[in-house]
């Protein structure tokens, strides 16, 4: 069988070994995700030490808010992702360039919608989660100053949902290296040379992701066909469009209904008050850091299966799903274990204050330490889109991450309760939805590969 000729940034996700290319796949995508994510750590270690825990505070209460208004946008990228990777098993090089060309096109349109929600809808959003009056002015400057950039964050991720497609993550992880570096100087020289407090590290954050989304656009605009970006070709094609947003809009309601539980649970937070705030964002970093790992595999699986499945190769993509949940579980607990043993000298990194370390670390004991549960249903979750059944994760996800944390922390969780009790909600509600969602994946896997196999038998 002739195969298609890769370039050397690249993966062929349809022929040889699957094991080396998921990790030469997902190494890069973790490493670029836990870069992105110093972006925000650089501002709340920063803030926190040269600008007092109330700017500290004010960072951090903002990321669940952020994650909530841009998840629906990065979701569509996933579409885009799933979409151009079917094309590609499919060998259709034509609906590929109108694909990239549209996903761009479509992430410069939300960019731009979102930096405008996003100077209306700040101090209502942070009013409503019971923000501290001595943060809350310092949280919406900050939010508004951050959402200015949202072309750029969209820019960046729609791209690099078109590079992954074709197995390039470690280019995105280039663009993000050097616009990380570029971010952790412009905190310094802001709030240290400048004297700013969470408008100067926002200021900085905002410049750094320019430069990350122009570098992308550079790639793209000189990457080989039929993946090639030409800007006077940019326009939305209807059919590709209703193929992104029918894969993308579950996955980004997914994300957007799962960041509104974070928001009610940070709001449960806010009630203990700026030290426990201050606390919670520093902790909440090295969650981040092993849910990126774990988005890495995700990614992976969604971007192999969906390549594989075009190609009708339906036991290469039940290989996919059983070596990403392998390697995602294992590194992930290692990734938690790590940051359990030094839990305390990793939340001294972010904060000298003796009740923001004590409420960082129980934090970690509380959370961090079972982040890598939620392995069970993202990556599970991953194989299902990548056959076209986005709904359905969608769904389980939202019930168990979602609907069950609200439960927990309206009916069972009473105000002014131990913050362990409040934070013990996410591992309960990883372990019901991995539980969920690998049930439901047992289910449909055969259901969803038996009509496509007929489906190819009488054509």
């Amino acid at each position: 069988m002739k195969t298609r000729e890769t370039h050397s940034n690249q993966i062929d996700m349809l022929h040889g070994p699957l094991l080396g290319k998921i990790l030469l796949f997902a190494l890069p995508l973790a490493a670029s995700s836990i870069l992105q994510q110093l972006f925000n750590s650089a501002d709340v270690a920063v803030a926190g030490r040269f600008a007092g825990y109330q700017a500290q505070a004010a960072v951090g209460v903002n990321s669940p808010v952020i994650n909530l208004l841009i998840n629906l946008f990065v979701g569509l990228s996933v579409g885009g992702n799933v979409v151009i990777a079917n094309f590609i098993g499919q060998r259709k090089d034509h609906e590929i360039r109108t694909a990239v060309h549209t996903v761009i096109t479509l992430a410069l349109i939300s960019g731009f919608f979102l930096l405008g929600l996003g100077q209306v809808a700040a101090r209502p959003i942070l009013t409503v989660m019971d923000t501290p009056a001595d943060t809350l002015d310092l949280a919406v400057v900050y939010l508004r100053i951050y959402f200015l950039g949202m072309p750029f964050i969209m820019v960046y991720n729609f791209g690099s949902a078109i590079l992954r497609s074709v197995g390039d993550t470690r280019r995105p992880l280039y663009c993000l290296t050097l616009s990380g570096v570029i971010n952790v100087i412009l905190n310094l020289l802001f709030v240290i040379g400048f004297h700013r407090s969470a408008d100067g590290v926002a200021i900085a954050t905002v410049l750094s992701n320019g430069v990350s989304a122009s570098l992308v656009i550079f790639f793209l605009l000189r990457e080989e066909e039929p993946i090639r970006l030409y800007p006077k070709r940019l326009r939305v094609d209807r059919d590709i469009l209703r193929r992104v947003v029918r894969i993308g809009v579950p996955a980004g309601l997914q994300g957007t209904v799962f960041s509104l539980s974070n928001v009610c649970i940070q709001s449960a937070v806010n009630g203990f008050g700026s030290a426990a705030m201050a606390g919670s964002a520093a902790a909440q970093n090295f969650e981040s850091f092993t849910f990126f790992v774990i988005n890495a595999f995700n990614q992976a699986t969604v971007t192999f299966v969906s390549q594989n499945y075009g190609a009708h190769q339906f036991d290469r993509c039940k290989r996919v799903l059983l070596l990403s949940l392998a390697s995602g579980f294992l590194s992930s607990g290692l990734m938690s274990g790590v940051f359990c043993l030094g839990r305390a000298t990793f939340i001294q990194v972010f904060t000298k204050d003796p009740d923001v370390i004590a409420f960082g670390v129980e934090r970690v004991l509380h959370v961090g330490l079972f982040a890598f549960l939620a392995v069970s249903y993202e990556v599970t979750g991953a194989a299902l889109r990548g056959t076209g059944y986005s709904l359905t994760p969608t769904i389980i996800t939202v019930f168990g991450s979602c609907v069950l944390r609200l439960v927990w922390v309206y009916l069972i969780f009473g105000g002014g309760e131990s913050f362990a009790k409040l934070l013990s909600v996410y591992p309960i509600t990883w372990v019901v939805t991995g539980v969920l969602m690998i049930s439901t994946y047992l289910v449909l896997r055969k259901k969803v590969y038996r009509k496509d196999a007929l489906q190819q038998m009488n054509p």
